[in-house]
């Protein structure tokens, strides 16, 4: 009986491990000034538009999501900036500022840029970033993952008219949250 319960556990860890780590396809919306969302989750913050400041778009990943991230639009990578810090939970305002991350810089033909931040949560101690500077990317394509629980944001321009509502649930590379 002692084995049976152990191998039950590890079988349950194991399918657990292996649902975290699905890569599906995705087929992105065709379009001009479609920006989709970067990663599968839960909106948490959407910007306000009487900040103009302020033009963060917050998804956090829970541990159920897809954790591969995708590109928001059809770019060049202009910028990758690493930052160490804490692991506070994702869902948490203050860890977009505290939490390690890994900013990307995506740049269009027409000179929009868009910034992409993934960040590290409680669970989650390693970003995975496979794009470098001068990389191009295409509409909903793959360029990184983060590990188990963790959060994405989305710095869209002053003047995108964002599609989407807190608490509202996206897929990364075919929700449209933004139009340019």
């Amino acid at each position: 009986m002692g084995w049976f319960v152990v191998a039950v556990a590890l079988t349950a860890a194991a399918a657990a491990i292996a649902g975290f780590f699905r890569d599906p396809a995705r087929i992105s919306p065709d379009g001009d000034g479609i920006v989709v969302s970067p990663a599968d989750g839960k909106v948490v913050a959407v910007p306000d538009a009487s900040d103009a400041d302020n033009r963060r778009l917050s998804i956090f990943l829970s541990p159920l999501d897809v954790h591969i991230n995708r590109a928001p639009m059809n770019g060049r990578v202009a910028d990758i900036r690493y930052q160490t810090g804490h692991f506070l939970a994702a869902y948490k305002g203050k860890a977009s500022d505290e939490n390690e991350r890994n900013a990307v810089d995506l740049v269009d033909d027409a000179g929009t840029t868009l910034r992409i931040v993934q960040i590290a949560g409680f669970l989650a101690r390693r970003i995975v970033c496979d794009v470098r500077r001068g990389d191009p990317l295409k509409r909903g394509e793959r360029f990184g993952m983060i590990m188990f629980g963790s959060r994405v944001d989305l710095f869209l321009p002053r003047d995108a008219t964002v599609e989407v509502q807190p608490g509202q649930r996206v897929r990364g590379g075919e929700t449209i949250v933004a139009r340019l």
